[in-house]
C-alpha cells in the first residue's frame, strides 16, 4: 500500500492528504485485452480466469474529475458481463469512447479496471472542481454523463453521452483508487460502514427509478408488484421500496434460503420458480402456460393480477411477464441477465393495453433521493457478504452463478468490515428500529 493510501486508512486530515504524492501505479481488479478470445467455444465462462489483480498506471485527472481512494466497492452483474466479454468485449466500448477527446483517450487501454459501485475518500480534485474537496467521504454513482449535452439537463439518463462507469469507462471501482466525474458524487451516509455505503448506488438507484420515479412505473399505494429475483441485489431494494411505498411485493426466487431472505426484507408473497415450472435460465417453450400458473398463485395470495412487473432477468422470464401483468399494467425492465433476445406474444401487450418501460440506471437526483431514504432508515443496505479485493474474482463468480443473496461487497483499502461509521449514535438509533 502506498503512503497516500496508508494515510487515508489512518484517517489523515485533508491537509496531509494534499501534501502526499500520488503513486504512479495502483492495485486494481482488471481485465486484459489479450484475454478477449479466451472463452471462445467454452461453455463455462468462468470469470475467475479473466479477472486479474495487479498494478495499473495512474491516469491524469480531467478538470471535472476527482480521484477517490476506494474504501469499498461491490459486485454487479455488469462486472460479470465484462469479465465474460459479453455481449461484446468492453474494450470495444473503451475504444469507441476514446475517440471522443484527449480526456476520453485515457480510457482506451489494453486493461480495463472494472466495478461500478464505490465508497471512499476524495484525495485529488481536478482544476474545475468546486463543490468537493480533498478529505470528503463520498459514494460514487455508476452513471457517467456528458454535462454539455442539453438532454442531460432534463434527465442525466437521456444524454447521448451517458455511459455506465466501470463498464463502458475505465478506472472503475474495484481498485485502490478510482476516477469519477463530480456529477457522480454524493456524500457518504454517516451511519453506514464503507462496505454498506458502497453496496447501494447501482442497484438501489436502479430499483428506485424503475418503481418510484416519474420516469419509471410510478408505483402507488396498493399496487401489486411482481419482483423477479427478489433475493438478488436489485430485488432486495425493490422489495423494500414496494413495501415502504404501500405496495404489495410478490417475489419470485429459486430456493428456500432465498425465500427466507426475501420475507425478511418485507416481501408479502414469495413464490419458488419451481412451483411455476421455471427450472433453468432458458425461456419456457410456452410462456403462457407458466404465466397462467404464476397468475393463479398471485391471485390466490393477493386477489389480483400484478399492476407492475419488475424485470431484469430477460429472456427466461420476459414472455411470462408480459402475459401475467394486468390489463393496462406495466412491465419495467432494466436488464437481461439470461439473454437479451426476448420472445413474447404481442397480442397480450397490444390488446390488453399493457406497457413496456425501459429503465437504465438513475440520474443524480434519483440517487440523492435514495441517499435520503438511507439516511432516514427507510431503506437498508442489501449487503450480505464481503470479500477482500484480492478475492474479487471469487466474489464475481458467486454472482455469476447466482449463489448470492442481496449484494456482495468488496473491501478495497478498508482493512476490515465494519469501519467508516462517523455517526454511531444515528446508527444505533436506526438499528434499534429494525
Amino acid at each position: 500500500m502506498d503512503a497516500l493510501a496508508e494515510a487515508v486508512v489512518a484517517g489523515a486530515a485533508h491537509a496531509e492528504l494534499e501534501q502526499l504524492p500520488l503513486p504512479g501505479h495502483y492495485t486494481a481488479a482488471h481485465l486484459r485485452a489479450e484475454d478477449v478470445e479466451s472463452f471462445t467455444g467454452v461453455a463455462d465462462k468462468d470469470v475467475r480466469k479473466s479477472i486479474h489483480l495487479g498494478s495499473v498506471p495512474m491516469p491524469e485527472l480531467a478538470p471535472n474529475e476527482v480521484l477517490v481512494a476506494v474504501m469499498a466497492s461491490g459486485i454487479n452483474y455488469n462486472t460479470v458481463w465484462s469479465a465474460m466479454f459479453e455481449p461484446i468485449p468492453t474494450f470495444t466500448f473503451l475504444k469507441h469512447f476514446g475517440r471522443q477527446d484527449r480526456w476520453a483517450a485515457r480510457h482506451d487501454q489494453p486493461f480495463h479496471v472494472i466495478g461500478s459501485d464505490a465508497s471512499g475518500v476524495v484525495v485529488r480534485t481536478g482544476s474545475g472542481v468546486r463543490r468537493w474537496k480533498v478529505g470528503d467521504q463520498v459514494v460514487v454513482s455508476p452513471v457517467y454523463v456528458d454535462e454539455e449535452d442539453p438532454a442531460t439537463h432534463a434527465d442525466g439518463m437521456l444524454g447521448s453521452g451517458m455511459l455506465a462507469w466501470g463498464f463502458e469507462t475505465n478506472y472503475g471501482a474495484l481498485a485502490h483508487y478510482c476516477v469519477a466525474r463530480t456529477s457522480q458524487l454524493l456524500p457518504k451516509p454517516a451511519h453506514l460502514t464503507w462496505e454498506e455505503a458502497a453496496s447501494n448506488p447501482l442497484c438501489a438507484g436502479t430499483a428506485y427509478r424503475m418503481l418510484v420515479s416519474d420516469r419509471g412505473a410510478r408505483m402507488t399505494q396498493g399496487d401489486v408488484v411482481l419482483i423477479w429475483g427478489a433475493a438478488g441485489g436489485l430485488g432486495a431494494y425493490a422489495v423494500q421500496l414496494v413495501r415502504n411505498g404501500g405496495g404489495i411485493a410478490v417475489g419470485v426466487v429459486s430456493s428456500e434460503q432465498k425465500a427466507e431472505y426475501a420475507r425478511g426484507l418485507g416481501c408479502h408473497v414469495v413464490i419458488n420458480r419451481e412451483e411455476i415450472g421455471l427450472t433453468s435460465n432458458a425461456a419456457p417453450d410456452d410462456p403462457t402456460v407458466v404465466g397462467k400458473r404464476l397468475g393463479k398463485l398471485i391471485r390466490a395470495a393477493t386477489g389480483e393480477d400484478p399492476h407492475i412487473v419488475f424485470e431484469h432477468v430477460g429472456r427466461a422470464t420476459f414472455g411470462v411477464s408480459v402475459f401475467v401483468v394486468r390489463r393496462g399494467g406495466a412491465v419495467v425492465t432494466c436488464g437481461s441477465s439470461t439473454g437479451y433476445q426476448h420472445e413474447f406474444d404481442n397480442r397480450y401487450l397490444w390488446m390488453r393495453l399493457k406497457r413496456v418501460i425501459g429503465s437504465h440506471g438513475s440520474n443524480l437526483q434519483e440517487q440523492a433521493a435514495v441517499g435520503r431514504l438511507l439516511d432516514l432508515g427507510h431503506l437498508k443496505p442489501a449487503l450480505t457478504a464481503t470479500y477482500p479485493l484480492t478475492a474479487t474474482a471469487e466474489a464475481a463468480r458467486l454472482v455469476q452463478n447466482n449463489d448470492h443473496l442481496g449484494k456482495v461487497g468488496v473491501l478495497s483499502l478498508a482493512p476490515a468490515p465494519g469501519l467508516g461509521v462517523s455517526d454511531p449514535e444515528r446508527r444505533e438509533l436506526l438499528m434499534a428500529q429494525v
